[in-house]
């Protein structure tokens, strides 16, 4: 049960201490605790129009963030795309239609309820908060209360001039960042296969549906050359040999 202490402790620590590797300092399951629910999960959105998971719970939350960016469709994408929060109390009264990809994949996790909120300014979308529980059932009045106040809290986090920040913008190689790698494949791909780089990522992603890997895990193939694509009519993958030819 969430209280009024654990909240206040986790506004007062969202900023990471000084030497503390990360945007963001709190502790996540506490933050899920204060806001009744069963994990939390925070993605910004970079200039190249993909995400970056920043921050979250283990289990459910981290799955759910990594699923909807494998295959390309969900909440956070939906509420980076139109800065407006989507709320699913009820995942099992959902048409299949909405996220047929995702839904299934959800519903093995045990989540019942998904609510997922912009980080926004304005019109521009930073990036997102996803909160998840097992049980169905809307959000109670107070707790939606005490949810923008956290999200208000991660939009100051997110504006915060810092090396790191800059990193994320531009989505650098270099970068340490969660999925630095798809990044990056995006380019090798977008260049093997002479594609822009959201038909890359597509390319990617289907390639991981597909074979049932995680998209981070079928990126760090095409950065280490044990997979390359190739431009066909069919678009298929090959794998990357001694001397494979490309970037």
């Amino acid at each position: 049960m969430g209280t009024e202490g654990d909240l206040t402790h986790v506004l007062q620590t969202l900023h990471p201490s000084q030497g503390k590797s990360g945007l963001i300092g709190a502790d996540p399951k506490l933050c899920a605790q204060a806001l009744l629910v069963d994990g939390i999960a925070v993605s910004a959105t970079t200039d190249g129009g993909l995400s970056e998971l920043l921050w979250s719970t283990a289990g459910a939350s981290a799955w759910l963030e990594d699923l909807q960016f494998t295959v390309g469709e969900g909440p956070a994408l939906e509420v980076a795309a139109t800065c407006r929060p989507v709320l699913v109390a009820d995942l099992s009264r959902l048409p299949t239609a909405r996220w047929p990809a995702l839904l299934p994949e959800v519903t093995a996790l045990g989540v019942g309820a998904i609510f997922c909120f912009p980080l926004a300014i304005g019109s521009a979308c930073l990036g997102t908060m996803t909160l998840q529980r097992a049980a169905p059932g809307p959000l109670p009045d107070p707790t939606s209360t005490d949810i923008w106040l956290v999200a208000n809290a991660l939009i100051a986090v997110l504006l915060d001039s810092d090396p790191q920040q800059e990193a994320l913008a531009t989505a650098a190689d270099s970068s340490d960042f969660y999925r630095a790698a798809v990044h990056q494949a995006s380019g090798m791909v977008s260049v093997q296969a002479g594609v822009s780089l959201a038909q890359a990522l597509m390319r990617l992603r289907a390639h991981a549906y597909r074979h049932g890997q995680p998209l981070l895990e079928v990126a760090e193939d095409v950065v280490a050359r044990r997979l390359a694509f190739h431009n066909d009519e069919n678009g298929p993958d090959k794998p990357a040999g001694e001397g494979t030819e490309g970037p």
